[in-house]
Order: C-alpha cells, then sequence, then structure tokens
C-alpha cells in the first residue's frame, strides 16, 4: 500500500504560481500512475491531472488545461503539479493518490490546502 504525502500549498493571488509535490513511499511497484484530485468547500472531489508513472504520459482536466503541468522523478518516487496563472476558481484542497494495477486509485494523503485570492 503506497503511503502518499502532499505538500506545497499556499494563499496567493490571482494570476500567481505554485507548484504541489506528492512523495510517494511503500508499494511503489504497484501502481502504474500518479493522480491529482483536488475538493472544493461544499463541492465533491474531482480530477485534476494524471501522469502515467512509466511512459510519462499526461492527462488534464479541461478546466486546469494549458495552466497546469504535471511531472514526476521516478528516482525520487515524487510527483509534482506546476500550477500556473492561479485563478479563484482553484481554491481547493489539493491531493494525490496512485493507481493499481486494477485502476483504481488509492494511498490517498491529507491534501494540501491551495487559496487563490482575487
Amino acid at each position: 500500500q503506497a503511503q502518499l504525502v502532499e505538500s506545497g500549498g499556499g494563499l496567493v493571488q490571482a494570476g500567481d504560481s505554485l507548484r504541489l509535490s506528492c512523495a510517494a513511499s511503500g508499494g511503489t511497484f504497484s501502481w502504474n500512475a500518479m493522480g491529482w484530485f483536488r475538493q472544493a468547500s461544499g463541492k465533491e472531489r474531482e480530477f485534476v491531472s494524471r501522469i502515467t508513472w512509466s511512459t510519462g504520459i499526461t492527462t488534464y482536466a479541461e478546466s486546469v488545461k494549458g495552466r497546469f503541468t504535471i511531472s514526476k522523478d521516478n528516482a525520487k518516487n515524487t510527483g509534482y503539479l506546476q500550477m500556473n496563472t492561479l485563478k479563484p476558481e482553484d481554491t481547493a484542497v489539493y491531493y494525490c493518490a496512485v493507481r493499481d494495477v486494477r485502476f483504481n486509485w488509492e494511498g490517498w494523503g491529507q491534501g494540501t490546502q491551495v487559496t487563490v485570492s482575487s
């Protein structure tokens, strides 16, 4: 079972940038992708982005395409989410997770708060 720890959140102004990190440990040979999700207050958790761990293929939600970039460092078992041109609607708790061989997301961390002021 993977254990994940997110970091890098904070309070920024609209138009600013942040880089989130997701450090993974344990069970690293049983998962094939890392993903970022977010949950705004009063809303359901939504998909943001994912990266396939072996090939580096990336996928983004339409709402962040062109502004966010997901990346990884295989040697460090760490994933990143570079968030540029942040908007107030990006305000949420951001979580990372890994996808297992059955395509289930697991290893949810505690999340990191991102707050974007207008």
